[in-house]
């Protein structure tokens, strides 16, 4: 869909925040958040709950008005042209919103014409969407028949019918079975391929290793870290030392001698008996060196020799200083007085 008056002087990403700021009475939601995801990209955005993730997509999609900062998504500012940024955007919420009522493909057109296509060109995009999203059988059925990751489907497929230059996607794939979700993720690269830049929340790993170019790791309303997925790792510090001896009978005595050392900190070496493999926690090159070393010296031969840095799970762990829990914000809702007028 083309962009009409075009916001002057906007950003050349597709989504440019600079200290964005709301808040909720005493509580700020985001607190300074400065963000930049380049177009054609995955930018992921995770956090624990409450962090402000999902205050976030809510003002970059013009549900929410910031308190301060700027913003501005596909050169348009959030709160100057919101009008001309709807046209060019997508979004998928933590839960499926279709009417239950209509048919798939009812939703469908109705979201078209609502997006003033043409009746013959809501029709095109409906039926082609549905087929898309593996939903044609069904296209004639209420929503209110459909599982759950069919209307997850029917919903990301409303999302596309306007076809965003930048889809928000917030915890696009809560309650999905592994199969459904895998769709999903697929549909996700495919739209990338063509060209939409995609803003991402989640608290899957999995997920956001899958998907994200980039990834942002939002704390308590404020932006902690960012940038790729092994910059982040490598931030995080330590890697993992797997060493399989080629006698599997030495991989008892191997881990015992390495501890015995002294060489790898506090953690010490562990056992992974399924592969076979010493794991040696090591914190600096010189670490890493001194246990190659005492390997060489005993004379015990290897079949592999590798590291590893910590998993995006132990990243978010570190960062944060907890896990990822059940994949919701606990931002409170919106008063009608702080949405932007439609």
């Amino acid at each position: 869909m083309k962009r009409i008056d075009n916001d002057p002087g906007g950003a050349s990403g597709a989504v440019t925040v600079r200290g964005l700021v709301k808040h909720y009475g005493a509580t700020k939601a985001l607190d300074g958040v400065d963000l930049d995801v380049r177009e054609g990209t995955v930018m992921g955005v995770l956090g624990p709950n409450g962090a402000g993730k999902t205050t976030l997509v809510r003002i970059l999609s013009t549900l929410l008005a910031p308190t301060s900062g700027h913003a501005t998504v596909a050169g348009y500012d959030v709160v100057r042209r919101p009008r001309q940024l709807r046209r060019v955007i997508g979004l998928t919420g933590q839960y499926a919103s279709v009417d239950e009522k209509l048919s798939g493909r009812e939703n469908l057109y109705l979201i078209g014409r609502l997006l003033d296509l043409s009746r013959k060109e809501a029709r095109g995009r409906a039926d082609a969407l549905l087929e898309r999203f593996s939903l044609t059988e069904a296209a004639r059925r209420p929503a209110s028949t459909y599982s759950g990751g069919m209307r997850r489907r029917l919903d990301l497929a409303a999302s596309m019918i306007g076809r965003p230059a930048v889809l928000f996607l917030d915890e696009p794939t809560t309650g999905l079975d592994p199969r459904t979700r895998n769709e999903v993720w697929d549909e996700v690269k495919r739209l990338v391929t063509d060209g939409v830049t995609v803003l991402l929340t989640t608290q899957y790993m999995e997920e956001a290793e899958q998907l994200a170019d980039e990834l942002t790791v939002v704390d308590r309303g404020k932006v902690i870290a960012s940038g790729g997925i092994e910059q982040l790792k490598a931030r995080v510090g330590g890697r993992t030392l797997r060493i399989r001896p080629a006698d599997p009978r030495r991989l008892r005595p191997l881990a015992d001698a390495l501890d015995e050392l002294g060489i790898t900190g506090l953690a010490g070496t562990s056992v992974d008996p399924e592969s076979g493999a010493v794991l040696v926690p090591v914190l600096s090159d010189e670490q890493l060196t001194a246990v190659v070393g005492a390997v060489t010296a005993r004379g015990i031969t290897l079949s592999s020799l590798t590291t590893e840095l910590p998993s995006l799970d132990e990243v978010f762990l570190s960062l944060t200083g907890h896990r990822a829990g059940a994949p919701r914000d606990t931002a409170p809702a919106e008063t009608p007085e702080e949405a932007v007028a439609v």
